[in-house]
C-alpha cells in the first residue's frame, strides 16, 4: 500500500492537538479539508482513528498504535529529504533557508555573511514563502532552517528562537484621513477594514490583526492575501488597512501607501526555526550560532563583519 506522506503529517497534528480546529490552524488548511484527509487515511489503512465527539478527536486502539510510530516516521523522512537534497547539489553544498517577506531586516545580510565565513564552501540559498505558510517551508520539509515572525501555530513542534523584535505600524493608502499623522493610536483603527491573511492561517491572520487587542472588536476584514504585491495592491486601492512590521517602510515602500507608527498595539518579534530531527545537523545548528551571534553582538558584529567571530560563538 502507497501512503502519502501528507495525510501522516495530518494525523500526526490532529493526534498531537486532539482537536481538528487547532491541528486545521497548525496545518494551514480548512477543517473540512483536514476532516476529508483524515477520513482517506483511515479508509486507506482500513481502521478507524479517532473517535469523534463535542470534546474532541480521541485516539482509538489502532490510533494509539500509529500515533506512537507516526512523528519518527516524519522526521526521519523530514531528514532524509533534505540530505538527499544536499547531496545533490554536489560540492555546492548547499542550505536551504526559509523566511517571510524581509526574513530578518537588514541583520539578514549580516547572519548569511556569518555562515559563510564558518562554512567557506557553503551557500545559504534564500527561499521565499507566502504568509499562507508561516513556518516558511518547515512545515513541508521544504527548507533545512527559517526565519520567521512569531508568533505563529504549530511552532511548539519545532525549535524556535527569538531573536529581535520591531514595533508595528500602520500601512495606509496615502489619502487615507490618517495617513497625515505622525503617530496613530491603534483603537482609532479598529473600525477600519483590514486587508488580512488567509482565515487558514489561524492565529497567525489573528495576530496581523491585533483580534486579541481590541478590548472585544470585531475585525472588518476588507481584503485577503497571501503575497507581498497583493497586499500592498490591496492597501494602495483602498480595499483596507493593516499592520506591518516597522521596517516594511523601508522594505515595501510604494507610491500610494503610508507607514505611520502606532501606539496601543505589541511590537512583531522575529525568530530561527528547524525541525527537531535536525538538531544533530552541525550546518544547521552553525546557521542557528550565526543568528544568535548577530543577535547578541549587535554594533560589535556591525563593527567586525570583516573579521567573523570566534568560533564558540
Amino acid at each position: 500500500m502507497d501512503l502519502d506522506i501528507r495525510l501522516l503529517r495530518y494525523f500526526v497534528a490532529v493526534a498531537e492537538e486532539g482537536n481538528l480546529t487547532r491541528a486545521a490552524e497548525r496545518l494551514y488548511v480548512s477543517q473540512p479539508a483536514l476532516t476529508k484527509q483524515i477520513k482517506q487515511l483511515e479508509t486507506l489503512l482500513g481502521a478507524r482513528l479517532f473517535h469523534r465527539s463535542r470534546a474532541g478527536m480521541a485516539l482509538t486502539e489502532a490510533g494509539r498504535v500509529l500515533a506512537e510510530r507516526a512523528p519518527s516516521l516524519l522526521a526521519d523522512w523530514n531528514s532524509a529529504v533534505r540530505r538527499v537534497r544536499r547531496a545533490a547539489e554536489g560540492a555546492e553544498r548547499v542550505l536551504r533557508v526559509g523566511y517571510l517577506a524581509s526574513a530578518a531586516n537588514e541583520e539578514t545580510q549580516r547572519i548569511i555573511a556569518e555562515f559563510a565565513r564558518r562554512r567557506p564552501g557553503w551557500r545559504a540559498q534564500m527561499l521565499q514563502a507566502s504568509w499562507s505558510d508561516p513556518t516558511a517551508g518547515l512545515a513541508a520539509g521544504n527548507v533545512d532552517v527559517a526565519l520567521v515572525r512569531l508568533p505563529f501555530p504549530g511552532q511548539d513542534v519545532l525549535r524556535v528562537e527569538e531573536l529581535f523584535a520591531e514595533p508595528r505600524w500602520a500601512a495606509l493608502p496615502e489619502a487615507h484621513p490618517l495617513a497625515g499623522r505622525e503617530v496613530i493610536a491603534f483603537p482609532e483603527l479598529w473600525d477600519e477594514p483590514f486587508v488580512a491573511a488567509p482565515a487558514e492561517t489561524g492565529s497567525w491572520r489573528d495576530h496581523w490583526l491585533a483580534a486579541d487587542e481590541r478590548e472585544g472588536r470585531p475585525v472588518r476584514i476588507g481584503a485577503v492575501t497571501d503575497q507581498p504585491d497583493d497586499w500592498l495592491s490591496a492597501i494602495a486601492n483602498g480595499y483596507g488597512i493593516a499592520l506591518a512590521p516597522e521596517s516594511a517602510a523601508r522594505y515595501y515602500a510604494r507610491p500610494g501607501i503610508a507607514y505611520r507608527p502606532l501606539t496601543g498595539v505589541s511590537p512583531s518579534r522575529i525568530g530561527v526555526a528547524w525541525d527537531t530531527a535536525e538538531d544533530d545537523d552541525p550546518v544547521v545548528g552553525d546557521f542557528v550560532r550565526c543568528c544568535r551571534y548577530i543577535r547578541d553582538h549587535g554594533d560589535a558584529a556591525r563593527g567586525s563583519e570583516k573579521g567573523g567571530f570566534p568560533a564558540g560563538a
